[in-house]
């Protein structure tokens, strides 16, 4: 799968023939139901083989189906008052705390309770970002980890940050509880990222990925789980998800790449440091959230098992 800022583009497998073009997609991405495939294609959203096409036509390997991104505008976009808990702001720059369970920008068939939801509610400007439905959106983090994210309000920020993450001159620490004890106390890990071939939900270790590097160390180990902190080199989806599992050691609590679903919090990976050059004043700035209170509980009965 090749994905643009305009468009995505899929080549299909030999394990995905034989299926409907409208069930293939809505199948390919979670937010697209299969009404809403349906009305891109009858639009002419979706070409096959780089022609128009219909919902029923069976698409077969080495077809190649084109999506362009259906237009949104922030007319589709609601400003919503949910709390926002704002570590900093200034003229050009704003970071926020994200609960985890919160989406950070509108998509197709989920344009409610996100972030930028959120951010139209409480803050008069924010950067174009080239995307009208995730105004100031620098980057993102998954909607099941909670912790710090950087928005930007202004286009010469957004800028500035965008290439400062590309040139990975951006400091981005997570915090990670893992099912497995960690031998190692620090490691890296070095694979390469890419749409699984088994199921296009995922992401996964291809050969085919892009290059994609974790680094980590061990704060605290416990009877079956470790306590890590992860350093981001590179920012593919699903990167420290993705890379854990691949190392024998999922997120605890991971839906998706872990085991059954634990909690309620769901995956216990939090965004804990961000720290980067201001883009205007050239300062070096670093902010640092504290763990989910669900979080500290669950190693506090971690904890608590050592000692019994």
């Amino acid at each position: 799968m090749n994905r643009t800022e305009e468009y995505i583009e899929i080549v299909v497998s030999e394990s995905d023939e034989l299926q409907r073009i409208d069930k293939y997609l809505s199948e390919t991405e979670e937010q697209w139901t299969r009404t809403l495939v349906q009305k891109m294609i009858h639009e002419n959203y979706v070409l096959l083989n780089g022609k128009p096409t219909k919902p029923n036509k069976t698409v077969k390997v080495g077809d190649v189906i084109t999506i362009e991104e259906m237009p949104l505008t922030l007319q589709d976009v609601t400003p919503q008052d949910i709390p926002l808990d704002i570590i900093y702001e200034d003229d050009d720059v704003l970071i926020v705390n994200k609960p985890s369970g919160m989406v950070v920008h509108p998509a197709p068939g989920h344009y409610d309770d996100t972030l930028v939801n959120a951010l139209l509610f409480h803050i008069t400007q924010l950067s174009t970002g080239g995307d009208a439905f995730r105004p100031g959106i620098v980057h993102r983090i998954d909607k099941d980890t909670s912790g710090l994210l950087m928005v930007a309000k202004s286009d010469f920020a957004h800028n500035a940050l965008q290439n400062a993450l590309k040139e990975n001159k951006a400091e981005r620490l997570y915090i990670a509880l893992v099912d497995g004890v960690v031998q190692n106390s620090m490691g890296t890990i070095h694979a390469p990222i890419g749409r699984s071939p088994k199921d296009r939900k995922k992401m996964a270790v291809v050969s085919s990925g892009k290059d994609a590097i974790t680094h980590f160390r061990v704060l605290e180990r416990f009877e079956k789980n470790t306590l890590l902190e992860c350093r981001l080199e590179t920012g593919r989806t699903h990167q420290i998800r993705v890379h854990l599992a691949y190392a024998g050691f999922p997120v605890t609590g991971d839906p998706v790449y872990g085991k059954a679903k634990e909690t309620d919090f769901n995956q216990f990976l939090h965004a804990k440091t961000l720290g980067f050059t201001h883009p205007r004043t050239q300062e070096e700035m670093t902010f640092s959230s504290p763990l989910p209170k669900e979080f500290i509980e669950k190693i506090n009965e971690l904890k608590s098992h050592l000692s019994a």
